[in-house]
């Protein structure tokens, strides 16, 4: 995470995991953080793959892996393609810990 901040100084990343309150409200948004990532820009929200591109769109990058994330996710069509693969990791890793998908779901909802 520290190596993203140094491609954008600027952004702040919660845990929506921990953050009951926020997840809560973003739901309410139609957000669903178990579904994808957010990024909040100011009043704007995007969510998922377009959350990913947004943020690699923006990206100063201050590593070969910085822009290789430019690169691949910058461009909204490669990104919504890709996006899927982002998500299957990120499941594979919380079943690795044995956390849920949906924090506020079931337990046994999260594969």
């Amino acid at each position: 995470m520290g190596e993203l901040r140094g491609g954008l100084p600027q952004l702040r990343i919660i845990d929506g995991r921990a953050d009951h309150g926020l997840r809560r409200q973003l739901k309410r948004q139609g957000f669903d953080l178990a579904t994808g990532a957010v990024l909040i820009e100011g009043d704007h929200c995007w969510h998922g793959a377009q959350a990913v591109q947004r943020l690699c769109s923006l990206l100063k990058p201050s590593s070969a892996l910085l822009g290789l994330l430019k690169a691949v996710f910058g461009e909204e069509r490669r990104s919504r393609r890709l996006y899927p693969l982002l998500l299957a990791a990120r499941r594979g890793a919380l079943a690795l810990r044995g956390l849920p998908l949906d924090p506020d779901g079931a337990a046994g909802r999260s594969l």
